[in-house]
């Protein structure tokens, strides 16, 4: 499966697909009611297909629910069933069930087998009506399904699933296997030598946003004034976001061409953002894994996680003993057993790269050839 993203020509008939998303809120919400309604009088949760059931029943006496497909609002159904059940599997671990949405910021509506058509070219038929799209990429495989999603800034952009070829089978050679440890100074530090430091994109934005903020308290509620401040603003998160999406996806193509396998260590990311807060959320990890995992994927790489509760920054590289304690100020120690001295960061990368290696049949890799910095 592939997800191939193309943005919608700006035009007066996509009020109509603007429309339809907010008609897919107020079902969205009328779900929520309805869940909550009927475990408050049977105490117990209630099952998907009779919720479809019902809701296709009001959407026969509503007549501007019918602006929203037959498919899309099964699809809404469908999505709150999945939320549910993650949150009875995981409550335990802070997971909190699916809430009441506000209908502006409501996102998008999808169509699984019906309710689209692809004309050639640049256009779709959603409906009655013809759309034409910036046809960036050939549509290769079998559509699956077609999703029509709105910015913050009120773009329009349409989200199509194909069914893909197989993947390339994973080629491991010893030398090209790296591990790679994440920090607040440095956002990798990589076991052949070199690491990386992340821009900070929304620290270099910091001023012209609090700026975009302060401009958008002092406005009047309801004010044609206020929704050209609230415009400014998310225009410049989009711009952040989308300054470090591009970095994200040129620094995981350059190390999967590098690396044919890259070890990380899974971290618990929600904690950290507790402690450093904003200083995680710039950094984007997780944002950063997820591309670097699809490119890995295209590419034919592997990438392969140590477990969290490994001791890689305690754990000398050369002897394997491992230190009772060390503070997360101390950057640098020296071993009691062989008395080698270790740079927190780049010795943690070495013994991630060699647990990664192991899980995968290579043994103690060997050191890599010199690789070329980033």
């Amino acid at each position: 499966m592939k997800t191939l993203k193309f943005k919608l020509y700006n035009h007066k008939r996509n009020r109509y697909l603007k429309r339809v998303i907010n008609v897919a809120g107020i079902i969205y919400n009328r779900c929520i009611a309805i869940h909550k309604r009927y475990y408050r009088m049977y105490g117990k949760h209630l099952n998907c297909a009779r919720l479809q059931a019902h809701i296709a029943k009001k959407r026969k006496r509503i007549a501007f629910w019918q602006q929203v497909g037959s498919q899309a609002v099964q699809d809404i159904c469908q999505r709150i069933e999945k939320a549910y059940q993650l949150f009875f599997k995981h409550h335990t671990k802070g997971v909190r069930p699916p809430n009441f949405k506000k209908v502006r910021k409501y996102k998008s509506f999808t169509l699984k087998q019906a309710g689209y058509k692809f004309l050639g070219g640049n256009r779709i038929q959603i409906g009655k009506r013809v759309y034409q799209y910036w046809n960036s990429r050939p549509i290769e495989g079998t559509v699956k399904t077609v999703t029509i999603k709105r910015t913050p800034l009120g773009e329009l952009f349409m989200a199509v699933v194909v069914d893909t070829e197989p993947v390339p089978q994973v080629k491991v050679e010893s030398s090209r296997v790296a591990g790679f440890d994440f920090g607040l100074k440095r956002f990798l530090t990589c076991s052949e030598g070199f690491s990386l430091d992340a821009p900070e994109f929304f620290k270099q934005s910091l001023n012209a946003v609090k700026k975009a903020n302060r401009e958008l308290s002092r406005k009047v509620k309801g004010s044609h004034n206020r929704e050209q401040a609230r415009l400014n603003l998310a225009r410049k998160h989009e711009d952040i976001a989308n300054r470090r999406s591009d970095w994200f996806w040129k620094l995981a193509h350059r190390l999967t061409d590098q690396f044919d396998v890259l070890c990380f260590e899974t971290l618990n990311l929600k904690g950290m953002q507790r402690l450093w807060g904003r200083k995680i959320s710039d950094l984007a990890l997780g944002e950063f894994l997820q591309i670097l995992e699809w490119v890995a994927k295209k590419k034919g790489k592997q990438v392969i996680y140590v477990d969290r509760w490994y001791p890689s920054s305690k754990t000398c590289s050369h002897c394997g003993h491992v230190l009772k304690s060390l503070d997360l100020s101390t950057r640098w120690w020296r071993c009691p057993e062989c008395h080698a001295g270790h740079a927190r960061d780049e010795n943690a990368s070495v013994n991630i790269k060699k647990v990664g290696s192991s899980t995968i049949g290579l043994g103690d890799v060997r050191p890599a050839l010199p690789a070329i910095a980033v």
